[in-house]
């Protein structure tokens, strides 16, 4: 028997078959309607949705809400638990940089960062940005930090109010407070400053919200008079510009899923042409940071699978004069590097776990900076300087409070900064967190980390929330969160499958759960739940799985492929309807994506491998679990119409008894709520159908 019980007749959608014809084959889709026509201008200006779509999705908000009605009082009941955990009037510690010191903060109820800044060795804060301010009035609302400029005059601050990820740039006269005239529009979020202050680069995204253009602004002029530095005509490409840590280059980084191409600009004379470093090589993947007369170039090149750095003069960084500095060692991927003026410095991850990896740049002698937890976060946040012999981390566990450390890379003494407070109190004591492994299908080891309390039987008898991602090469660290302790201290374990997609165990992680190998990813999901029925964390009937945007794929997928081995799913903004996706190359991520999943508009292959697999393609006639999909009307990466098509489908389809419920948020995009506590709520909510579905309430 349901728990879900005397709820209204479920919205039924309506069907209009629409025919498609590709590689020979035929596919009917009967639910294309819920596709806005309409859709660039519509992430723009949501009034415009057709009034239909709106009708059908405000229905199904109404039925979720009605199935959900008896948990209202946990999900307040929750939020405050989540909030309790948050210091409300919390500041970051700030980063030196030049004369001054830069940090943000917020105040007791407030929704959005400030942005501040202070002398250098202490002293009066002044603020800059006042994020709930420039909120005010606004039902959504996202801020793109602010970027001071070198001589600390300015600042560059940009917001989106949609949620579409079309975000307006402001300048703002730090010293007075107050916004220049200058207003740019349509940019992805940022920008980088020229030395002297005067101008900066931002990038344009095209209507179907594509990096496309690369632009300077000179201040006080319009932005149709803004000069054209570079246009990225392959739709295929993302974009971004920054500058470097010492003034002298603009960098613009060009890239899809698995080939890069960076274009170097001199702040000597803003108005030359870009220069190519290495010209765009299929599957040649590399990043630049700048160490004075070197670029240190993190790359794959030369079969370097888990990447090597290699150097290059600042004078001829050409692929040509690329040499090994860090050589390349299987299974130990490197993540990320920075320099600075006396040392090297870089990410790397092993063996499932990072570490931060120090080599001092006249000797070449390296050392490691070491931890002890059995599973840990890391997080390298360098310096806001380049002659600096500090530079700045994060640490935490999932029963660690984050904590904040500079570490002299010249003594090896590390600092501690700061310790993530808990206002409603935390004994890591009280808990306990493990890394097992979960044998696959094919005998391969999955790891999954676990948070449970101490006191949780482990007799099969405990709820289980299991939450996965796999792809794009994302690892999913054991970080500490605040949230899950809700769901911990009511008996459940909190579980993370660490499976292939990601790169948590280095590059060939990733390569054996994408493309031909996109399988393993589901499999390894199931195989995770598998095991930890098995060994009687939890059973079945009472896994909750959890996945978001690429991760919700994942739930679409073992939806299908094993609905008798999970009480409930939770997908978030899930990329369900892959082929139709993958097939509409007008779509904001579609040419970008096709190195990860493959291209089915030119490869029949292709096609039918994603057709095996895509989750709205698969739906059939079985009992499945229940379910919640969430969505927000103007996402730009996965569409609100993916998940309301799946959901019509599934209810369609499904021959058992467990709702099948979507909740859109008309506000938001893909991150959903923009305000920190906001936020919570939609936790909180999440967590609720996870605890009824478990039947815990």
């Amino acid at each position: 028997m349901s728990i879900f019980n005397s709820l209204p007749p479920a919205p039924v959608a309506s069907k209009k078959p629409v025919t498609d014809i590709r590689h020979g084959i035929t596919r009917t889709d009967d639910y294309a309607w819920l596709r806005a026509d309409n859709w660039q201008a519509m992430f723009k200006d949501p009034a415009i949705l057709d009034p239909e779509i709106r009708k059908h999705l405000e229905a199904e908000n109404a039925y979720m809400k009605a199935a959900m009605a008896d948990t209202e009082a946990l999900q307040k009941l929750l939020f405050a638990e989540m909030k309790g955990r948050i210091k409300e009037d919390d500041s970051s510690v700030p980063m030196k940089d030049g004369p001054f010191a830069y940090g943000t903060s917020f105040v007791t109820g407030g929704e959005q960062p400030r942005y501040f800044r202070e002398p250098r060795d202490g002293g009066e804060r002044k603020m800059l940005l006042d994020g709930d301010k420039e909120a005010e009035g606004k039902p959504y609302f996202q801020l793109a930090g602010i970027d001071h400029s070198s001589d600390h005059a300015r600042g560059l601050w940009g917001y989106d109010d949609k949620g579409s990820e079309y975000y307006t740039l402001r300048v703002r006269d730090l010293a007075t407070g107050e916004d220049l005239a200058d207003r740019i529009e349509n940019t992805g979020g940022g920008g980088a400053w020229a030395p002297d202050g005067k101008s900066f680069f931002y990038t344009v995204l095209d209507d179907n919200h594509r990096p496309s253009k690369i632009f300077h602004h000179l201040i006080g002029t319009p932005q149709g008079e803004d000069r054209l530095v570079y246009e990225e005509t392959d739709p295929g490409f993302f974009m971004g510009v920054g500058a470097s840590m010492l003034d002298d280059v603009i960098y613009i980084d060009i890239h899809d899923h698995e080939t890069s191409e960076y274009r170097l600009l001199s702040t000597d004379d803003l108005t030359a042409e870009p220069r190519i470093v290495a010209a765009r090589q299929a599957g040649l993947e590399y990043s630049m940071t700048e160490g004075g007369d070197v670029f240190y170039i993190l790359t794959n090149a030369d079969g370097a699978k888990d990447f090597k750095i290699c150097e290059a003069p600042v004078t001829a960084p050409g692929r040509e004069n690329w040499t090994d500095v860090v050589a390349h060692t299987p299974g130990r991927l490197i993540l990320s590097h920075m320099a600075f003026a006396r040392h090297l410095v870089w990410l790397e991850r092993e063996n499932g776990l990072p570490q931060i990896k120090i080599r001092d740049r006249k000797s070449g002698e390296e050392h490691a900076i070491a931890f002890a937890e059995e599973a840990y976060s890391l997080g390298l946040s360098g310096a806001g300087e380049y002659d600096t012999d500090v530079i700045r981390f994060s640490y935490s566990s999932m029963t660690t409070p984050s904590q904040l450390y500079d570490y002299d890379m010249v003594t090896r003494e590390r600092r501690l900064l700061k310790t993530q407070e808990v206002p409603s109190g935390h004994k890591a004591e009280d808990y306990v967190t493990r890394r097992v492994l979960a044998p696959s299908h094919d005998g391969v080891e999955v790891p999954v980390t676990l948070l449970y309390r101490k006191d949780t039987p482990l007799d099969g008898s405990a709820p289980c929330l299991l939450y996965g991602y796999g792809a794009y090469g994302i690892a999913i660290p054991a970080s500490f969160n605040t949230n899950c302790l809700s769901l911990a201290d009511r008996g459940f374990v909190y579980a993370i499958a660490h499976v292939r997609g990601g790169k948590d165990k280095g590059f060939q992680w990733y390569e054996d759960g994408k493309m031909e190998n996109k399988a393993n990813t589901f499999k390894d999901f199931i195989a995770a739940a598998d095991y930890l029925n098995q060994q009687k964390f939890t059973s079945y009937a009472k896994i909750v799985a959890e996945g978001g945007s690429a991760g919700g794929m994942l739930m679409g997928a073992i939806a299908n492929m094993a609905p008798e081995k999970f009480g409930g799913i939770i997908a978030a903004v899930p990329f369900v309807d892959v082929l139709n996706t993958m097939l509409d190359d007008t779509l904001p991520l579609t040419p970008p994506e096709w190195p990860e999943w493959g291209n089915p508009i030119d490869s029949r292959q292709a096609y039918e491998r994603m057709a095996a697999y895509s989750p709205y393609d698969n739906v059939g006639e079985k009992p499945y679990p229940a379910i919640l999909a969430l969505a927000g009307l103007t996402d730009p990466r996965v569409t609100y119409w993916e998940p309301a098509k799946w959901v019509a489908k599934l209810r369609e389809k499904t021959t058992g008894s467990e709702p099948i419920l979507m909740k859109t948020n008309m506000d938001a995009g893909h991150g959903g709520a923009s305000g920190r506590f906001q936020r919570l709520e939609e936790i909180a909510f999440e967590y609720a159908f996870a605890i009824k579905v478990a039947g815990k309430m």
